[in-house]
């Protein structure tokens, strides 16, 4: 975290590769001030299904995100059962340790709580995407093979480890 700031956001929705992508683009919105003259973000992932490194629409939509903002974007997967060396994830079990036994009955709950944690001194600052995902949501394989050709992936490690750059403008 370049800022130290934390940012935590919320769906009334499902979780799918494009809510994902539309917390990216939230954040870069709130973030871009503070970050300004970076060119390459690192994003840190766990291998869930929305956010795998062949999880079509979260390929197709970072690609977007990247051609718009002229930002690298660098995704570091962690391998399965690894969550410990993922940073999001220590920051998860603060908060889980910080509303242990409540009973998150709503929504607005969750995010009260969640809103009143400290990370490193601080208090996240907490959002709500309240938009609706649609699930299924699918790319064919000619335009995967399209998308494909803009990867770059670690010879070493091609699942875990994709840089996807803009196109020049």
């Amino acid at each position: 975290m370049l800022t130290g700031s934390l940012m935590i956001m919320f769906g009334s929705s499902a979780e799918t590769s494009d809510f994902w992508a539309d917390c990216l683009a939230l954040w870069w919105e709130r973030s871009k001030k503070e970050c300004s003259g970076i060119k390459r973000l690192l994003i840190r992932l766990d291998n869930g299904p929305s956010c795998a490194s062949n999880r079509r629409q979260w390929i197709k939509r970072l690609l977007g995100f990247a051609d718009k903002t002229g930002l690298e974007i660098q995704l570091v997967h962690c391998p399965p059962y690894h969550s410990k060396y993922n940073p999001i994830e220590r920051v998860w079990g603060i908060l889980e340790e910080h509303w242990n036994g409540t009973l998150l009955t709503s929504l607005k709950v969750a995010m009260q709580w969640a809103s009143t944690m400290t990370w490193n001194g601080k208090s996240p600052k907490v959002l709500q995407i309240d938009k609706t995902y649609e699930k299924g949501v699918t790319i064919s394989d000619k335009e995967w093979a399209q998308l494909q050709i803009r990867l770059e992936r670690s010879p070493t490690l091609p699942k875990w480890d994709v840089l996807i750059k803009p196109l020049s403008k």
